[in-house]
């Protein structure tokens, strides 16, 4: 484990760690949210931008494909691979860098722009990761999140997947749906940027709802990780919930997840 990562969020870096290059299919659910995301950013040439968070590389690759410097932060050694891999396949030159969004090495002021897709919403110590947004954003830059509401489907999945985790020893972390409430983010990063909201629905479109569990088992961490760990009759009790979920929102052409989000958009003051 690098040292970079603090000793709490090494679980965490495992199990997200755990989808390596399969991830990027659970990335490509989201592509719509994540262009959203790079269009509200709407980041200028020359402008240095972080991508915390970035998983597999997703949103990191259409900056650096519309010409910007964007170097990806994440602590999961294995999507880091997978991203410099998919990066170089199409020849961009991105730094891929494994850092805690909670504490992370970059100099005060060092990004221009700052963004983060579904990602750092999933943070042990949010109070943590606000100041690091802050502090690594100079001042007058941008910063751009995509977090999940509490109303949506999103929300609604976890609560299967919820049904299956053993509890928490000790105090659980806090809800990553937290980050879904304006109220929540102006407390988090009020202080430091002047915010709006923008909500958004992103559609998570398989083929029909067990593709979705394959997409999840294979590539999400944390259904990955918690699969792996289920002795088999529970493993098919959680496979037939995950897919009865996704087998709600099917069409005519297979399933179609509406799954709302809201863009938090930042100026350093």
């Amino acid at each position: 484990m690098d040292t970079r990562v603090r000793p709490h969020n090494a679980g965490p870096s495992a199990v997200w760690s755990s989808g390596g290059a399969a991830y990027d299919e659970v990335s490509r659910g989201i592509l719509d949210a994540i262009e959203h995301a790079v269009n509200r950013l709407a980041p200028s040439p020359g402008m240095r931008v972080l991508d915390v968070a970035t998983g597999t590389g997703w949103a990191a690759r259409r900056l650096a494909e519309r010409g910007f410097d964007v170097t990806g932060a994440d602590f999961a050694p294995d999507l880091l691979s997978a991203a410099r891999d998919l990066a170089s396949a199409r020849g961009l030159d991105i730094p891929f860098l494994e850092e805690d969004a909670e504490a992370m090495s970059f100099e005060d002021g060092a990004f221009d722009a700052v963004i983060s897709t579904f990602g750092v919403m999933f943070s042990q110590r949010p109070e943590d990761v606000a100041a690091e947004l802050a502090r690594v954003c100079r001042p007058g830059g941008r910063l751009v999140l995509a977090v999940w509401t509490p109303d949506s489907n999103v929300f609604e999945m976890f609560k299967v997947i919820k049904g299956y985790m053993a509890p928490p020893a000790g105090e659980p972390p806090p809800s990553p749906f937290e980050w879904g409430r304006p109220e929540r983010v102006h407390a988090l990063l009020g202080d430091a940027f002047d915010l709006g909201f923008e909500r958004g629905i992103s559609f998570y479109r398989e083929p029909d709802a067990q593709a979705a569990w394959k997409t999840f088992s294979e590539g999400y961490g944390p259904v990955r990780t918690l699969a792996g760990k289920l002795d088999p009759e529970r493993r098919k009790r959680f496979e037939a919930d995950f897919v009865a979920f996704h087998e709600r929102f099917g069409d005519e052409l297979g399933i179609t997840v509406p799954r709302d989000y809201w863009i938090v958009h930042g100026t350093r003051r």
